[in-house]
């Protein structure tokens, strides 16, 4: 088989030093990874996990957990306190919670099972059930949401959502430093696209003014004058920044979109479980989810599992359910995922200690002195530009010999000239290991 065009271009990002590889963890200081409050690192979803399925007459029960969000008010339901986990991340701190019942806890006529790992198909056909739509229904509530429609990944809910609302005659807006999921869901609309530059309200208005004359006018298409727009506007931008760490001035553009009758869509991704009193996101710490056309939270990060949920009407959920490729084409997730979905949006909203201590090393971070630039950021990712590749690869190299997990960000992930080490800190990092880090960078 000829394979050269596929060795051409590897050798291509090879020649910029940016070819990417994969590699296995050393057992240094975790300073990379996106869980924030260590939720998978310490094991706390297995540290209480059921041992089967309760079911009735043979079916899967709609509630096999006991409840971990309120329904009725959107609120976490209380959690035994022994299953928090202490800031400096000791594993062994950690104690199950008797909170979630096991097989002995079935009543009469009731029986148990193992727990699937598999749904058997997609959810329109074998793969839907009882305890996935009650979870939906649970983080609707949790995040003040009229519906929730649970994908596979935060990559396949902003795929799913991006690729089937905006339609032909429709703009799209979106942050220039916006995720990869977000531009590639974009890409595979109709609408037409453009982006505003960073976190800047003022270039978003004049884009928006250009839209609603018509959509061909944000790019300066000279025809825009003579057609006015009868397209929908979508306003597309992440609460808290991937590789930035920087926060989106979400109540300026809610006031924008208001005014302007566009449509705003939110990725918490980076800012569930860590921002508000019970990390319930930027969107609803600032109080305006009633703003939001549609939200995505993502559990791949500081949930500590895996999946996302999107969030809005109960008429964007009944949409993305019929027209949704990434939503109808793929096997839904299994009971043991959802169950500990379940798990960790039981766990994270009770960990305040966790996030306090993410906010004392945040603001040690910002205070050092370092030899590199940094980035403002009051979340857990730190930015240390260092132009060039090899530059920060190097760095990067030298870090990981004293024993720190911090990796290089390299050119076309980020923009040439702004490569840097992406630092992450986490709950269960001492502040002796961020001293360390810091003193490397000195």
């Amino acid at each position: 088989m000829k394979e050269d065009f596929l060795a051409k271009k590897l050798d291509q990002r090879a020649g910029l030093n940016a070819l990417r590889q994969l590699r296995l963890p050393e057992g240094n200081t975790d300073f990379c990874s996106n869980d924030y409050l260590g939720i998978a690192t310490n094991f706390l979803i297995e540290s209480s996990w059921p041992a089967a399925v309760v079911t009735s007459s043979g079916s899967p029960a709609a509630v096999v957990t006991s409840s971990a969000i309120d329904p009725s008010s959107g609120s976490p339901a209380a959690v035994d306190p022994s299953s928090a986990v202490t800031s400096t991340g000791n594993p062994d701190s950690a104690r199950p919670s008797s909170s979630l019942p096991d097989a002995a806890s079935s009543r009469p006529g009731q029986s148990s099972r193992p727990i699937r790992h598999g749904s058997g198909g997609s959810r329109l056909l074998a793969g839907n059930y009882a305890l996935v739509e009650e979870t939906e229904r649970q983080l609707a509530a949790f995040h003040d949401a009229a519906a929730g429609l649970i994908f596979n990944s935060g990559y396949d809910a902003n795929l799913g959502l991006l690729s089937s609302i905006p339609q032909r005659g429709d703009t799209i807006l979106y942050d220039y430093l916006s995720h990869a999921s977000i531009r590639d869901g974009i890409r595979l609309s109709f609408a037409q696209s453009f982006s505003f530059h960073h976190n800047e309200e003022a270039d978003l208005e004049k884009k928006l003014q250009a839209a609603v004359a018509h959509p061909m006018a944000a790019a300066g298409h000279p025809a825009a004058a003579s057609h006015p727009s009868a397209g929908n506007i979508f306003v597309v931008t992440e609460s808290v920044f991937s590789m930035d760490g920087d926060q989106a001035p979400l109540q300026k553009m809610a006031a924008l979109c208001a005014t302007y009758g566009a449509h705003l869509i939110v990725d918490e991704a980076h800012a569930t479980g860590v921002i508000g009193k019970k990390g319930e996101g930027l969107v609803q710490d600032l109080g305006l989810q009633a703003a939001c056309f549609a939200r995505v939270h993502t559990f791949g990060k500081a949930v500590g599992c895996h999946g996302a949920v999107v969030l809005g009407s109960q008429r964007l959920r009944e949409y993305l359910i019929n027209f949704s490729r990434a939503f109808i084409y793929t096997t839904s997730l299994p009971e043991s995922s959802i169950l500990a979905i379940r798990k960790a949006y039981e766990l994270f909203p009770q960990m305040e200690m966790e996030r306090d201590h993410l906010q004392h090393l945040i603001a040690r971070f910002q205070q050092a002195s370092l030899s590199f630039q940094r980035l403002d950021s009051t979340t857990p990712i730190q930015g240390v530009i260092v132009p060039g590749n090899e530059a920060v690869r190097s760095l990067a190299a030298r870090l990981q010999a004293a024993g720190l997990d911090v990796r290089p960000i390299l050119y076309p992930t980020v923009p040439k000239g702004s490569e840097r080490l992406r630092i992450v800190l986490h709950a269960f990092n001492t502040t002796g290991q961020l001293d360390k880090l810091i003193a490397g960078l000195q």
